[in-house]
């Protein structure tokens, strides 16, 4: 969709989840609007420093001039006036005032161009993204690949045990998963202890099952017998001897 120059207001949002390419198409349009010679302010939290501390940064490589901030209100007072088009990337980080800025600056004729995660380790939407998408007047859905099958993947897998909502990071402690593949709770720190007892459980009872005795066995015990009760004479299936007659 093609912006149209003037006074009219823009909001457009790149979501996805990580390795899907939101960073490199924002650095993209941002530098379209560079040659274009438009007054430009980028962005980024201040948390984010996996490459850089004053650049956005793609794990393509491809990188912008940015500047870090805390959060809305920090962008609220860097920003120029005189700016047509404001660059704000990992979006998700910036807390729930950063859409009524947003949705004033494109009344106030900006465009706003924001790249974020739209869901979380856990599959949830990640807030505010799903607030600043309801207010976009465009939307790009990107998708990555799956790690595990090659399909197109929209879940950011988190390969380390850790239940924080923000963790920052990049290849080896995330990668993109497809639905299939898609683990939520592996971030969980118990998940592993329970996995390992699920484990032993069941090889246990697999030892048991398989082995020719119980580990436990006990020799059977004799039946008991009433000591007051008479003893039944044995049946005989010869006929009895009488004795000798007397002469």
């Amino acid at each position: 969709m093609n912006f149209a120059k003037g006074s009219l207001g823009w909001i457009e949002v790149v979501c996805g989840p990580m390795f899907s390419g939101k960073s490199e198409e924002l650095i993209r349009r941002l530098r379209r609007a560079e040659i274009a010679r438009q007054r430009v302010q980028i962005f980024k939290p201040g948390i984010d420093e996996r490459y850089s501390g004053d650049h956005i940064v793609s794990h393509s490589e491809l990188k912008i001039r940015s500047t870090s901030v805390r959060d809305a209100a920090d962008v609220d007072s860097r920003l120029d006036l005189r700016t047509e088009v404001i660059g704000i990337d990992e979006a998700q980080f910036l807390g729930e005032e950063i859409v009524p800025l947003v949705v004033r600056l494109a009344d106030m004729g900006k465009r706003v161009l924001i790249a974020g995660l739209d869901t979380d380790y856990l599959g949830r939407p990640f807030h505010p993204m799903p607030e600043l998408l309801a207010v976009a007047d465009e939307i790009t859905k990107t998708l990555a690949i799956c790690m595990q099958c090659g399909n197109p993947a929209k879940h950011t897998q988190r390969l380390i045990q850790s239940e924080d909502l923000i963790v920052v990071g990049a290849a080896g402690m995330y990668e993109a998963r497809c639905r299939r593949y898609f683990e939520p709770n592996l971030a969980r720190p118990s998940a592993a202890t329970e996995t390992a007892a699920a484990v032993t459980s069941t090889t246990s009872r697999r030892m048991i099952s398989g082995s020719r005795q119980p580990l436990t066995s006990t020799p059977p015990a004799a039946p008991c017998l009433d000591q007051s009760a008479p003893l039944a004479a044995p049946e005989c299936s010869t006929p009895a001897t009488r004795p000798p007659r007397a002469r």
